[in-house]
């Protein structure tokens, strides 16, 4: 007798004796806690594939941190300031590698159009050991830059421009020269010797030209300094309090997260909207279990009010209910949370079954830059799900189960 409400809960949940109504009802809030358990760990799945595979592509072209010039130097003094200072972040643990670079904000005019770019001079020996551009190289590599005032662009950028490698773009720089026929920005003709393609907005927006060139271009402004690698790309942005000592006064240290930061806190926050109506799906079928146990609670009148006069108290009849609620719910949640595991590991393979199928490609690598669907299956997020579905099924039985414990036996049992 001590666990008769265990019994009577999965008896009434499960028994076929039921009503067809309440089976359909029943069936169709497990369905829906199903689909809905389901739908949101694929999903948020999906989400993290999509940002991981975005961060790879973006931060592949990043350093992880910055030492930004704020001190005026002659080129030979801040050529020996260069050279300590690198030596004194060298000396750190957590750095990696180190070399100069210098920053620019420019306008490129094709044949067809223009566009603005971040025109960015490197050392063209050490770039390999900072970022992964040469790995995204369509054509070309790194060591054309060392021609003189050449430049390597993106593909989008290349396609926007109208160039292809071979052709020159004109370069117009933020600095004015004075003519006798008045003041005129400083421009340049560069030649495009390399494409690289990463898949993301860096296509577009980024060129690379020698250290030497970018010196020789912006003599009189521009953006100069260190870049930086450290041992963990996520970790570089704590790294503030204990590069800054060594720096000293003659720059400032910025991390990756200061410019790519806003970027990564979109994604969260679209993956936090996501889930919450998604949410929506698990809520509304945890409005089913309450339909499903206000109808058992009718069908069963009788039986309670014989439990009641044969000594079973308000809370036990509470119980019953509520174990016959969750048990119907938590069914739902283990099934969609293995039905969603198995989508989220399998899903580019659905997809691209989808496509043999209909014999039409659902993601165009030349429109989204990829050729499968990506997906990171976080246990973190199928334990949330989880819960969060339990704890929506507990809520939603919690007022059919009082519901059933308020039924007074006398009142049921007058006429029989």
């Amino acid at each position: 007798m001590a666990s008769y409400t265990r019994f009577l809960g999965l008896r009434y949940g499960f028994s076929r004796q039921r009503s067809r109504f309440t089976t359909l009802v029943s069936l169709a809030s497990m369905l829906g806690m199903l689909l809905g358990v389901a739908s949101l760990i694929t999903v948020l799945s999906v989400m993290n594939g999509f940002a991981g595979e975005l961060r790879g592509r973006i931060l592949a072209l990043i350093p992880h941190g910055y030492v930004e010039q704020t001190v005026v130097q002659s080129a030979a003094e801040y050529a020996a300031d260069t050279a300590a200072l690198s030596a004194s972040l060298l000396a750190h643990p957590e750095v990696l590698a180190v070399a100069p670079f210098a920053r620019e904000t420019v306008l490129f005019s094709g044949p067809y159009r223009q566009q603005g770019v971040v025109l960015t001079g490197i050392d063209i020996a050490q770039q390999s050991a900072l970022t992964d551009l040469a790995q995204f190289m369509l054509l070309g590599s790194l060591e054309d830059l060392r021609e003189d005032f050449s430049v390597i662009i993106g593909s989008s950028l290349a396609r926007i421009l109208g160039v292809v490698p071979g052709d020159d773009v004109r370069i117009i720089l933020p600095q004015v020269r004075t003519t006798p026929l008045g003041l005129f920005p400083r421009s340049r003709l560069l030649k495009v010797v390399g494409l690289f393609e990463v898949g993301a907005q860096q296509d577009s927006v980024l060129a690379y030209v020698s250290l030497n060139s970018a010196n020789r271009l912006l003599a009189t402004g521009g953006t100069r300094g260190l870049q930086i690698r450290t041992s963990d790309l996520m970790a570089a942005p704590a790294l503030q309090p204990s590069l800054q000592p060594l720096i000293a006064g003659r720059g400032v240290y910025r991390p990756w997260s200061e410019t790519q930061g806003s970027l990564f806190r979109a994604i969260r926050m679209e993956k936090l909207t996501v889930s919450i109506l998604l949410l929506g799906v698990v809520l509304v079928a945890a409005f089913n279990v309450v339909s499903t146990l206000v109808m058992a609670v009718t069908e069963k009148r009788r039986d309670i009010a014989v439990l009641r006069t044969m000594g079973a108290t308000p809370g036990g009849i509470s119980r019953i209910f509520l174990t016959q609620g969750l048990a119907l719910a938590l069914l739902g949640v283990l099934a969609g949370t293995f039905l969603g595991v198995l989508l989220s590991i399998y899903v580019a393979d659905v997809v691209d079954f989808f496509e043999q199928l209909l014999g039409a490609k659902i993601f165009d690598p030349s429109v989204y830059f990829i050729s499968r669907l990506p997906s990171r299956l976080l246990w973190s997020d199928v334990a949330l799900v989880g819960a969060a579905a339990t704890v929506l099924s507990v809520l939603a039985a919690i007022y059919p189960a009082w519901r059933a414990s308020r039924i007074a036996p006398a009142e049921v049992l007058r006429y029989e």
